[in-house]
């Protein structure tokens, strides 16, 4: 396997699978009538960034920026890409070509550390959720959430994986 002709693209797919996962188990949710996230508010998080602003009172309160939808969504894919390199590199190249389901679900599930001790703070709902009027419930979500990505890391890198594919 070759760096930038295997690896890379591997990567990739995987972080765009893996999301793509998470977002299907949102949509899931949303037809439950579970409120999920609104990728508009990172995107206003992030958009408000160049300015100097990195933490806010209440996200949803801050003014809004251009086009935050958008760029919530490529925060929100970036994200996934970063977190499937950060997985390889945690469990190897190999993982690649045999993946496991532990290690991705495990991975996945860490992931929630970002939300729930740096985005949710940041973003005026404190640590864990705990500004919320549900904080409990809101680290289940997240956490159910993470899991659901971490799901998709596997999935996404059987069928990278698969004879087919590779």
């Amino acid at each position: 396997m070759t760096l930038f002709n295997e690896t890379i693209p591997w990567v990739a797919a995987i972080g765009i699978g893996a999301t793509a996962v998470m977002d299907l188990w949102l949509l899931l949710l949303k037809a439950l009538g579970v409120p999920t996230l609104n990728f508009a508010l990172l995107g206003r998080w992030v958009g408000h960034m160049p300015q100097g602003k990195w933490a806010h009172a209440a996200i949803a309160k801050a003014s809004p920026v251009h086009g935050e939808e958008a760029l919530g969504w490529a925060v929100h894919y970036a994200t996934g890409l970063a977190f499937a390199s950060l997985l390889t590199g945690v469990v190897g190249l190999e993982w690649l070509r045999t993946p496991t389901l532990a290690p991705a679900l495990l991975f996945g599930m860490g992931t929630v550390i970002l939300p729930l001790f740096v985005m949710q703070p940041a973003m005026g709902a404190g640590v864990a959720s705990s500004r919320t009027r549900t904080p409990i419930l809101n680290c289940i979500k997240s956490l159910g959430n993470h899991t659901a990505f971490g799901l998709g890391l596997y999935v996404a890198a059987v069928v990278i994986s698969s004879p087919d594919w590779a």
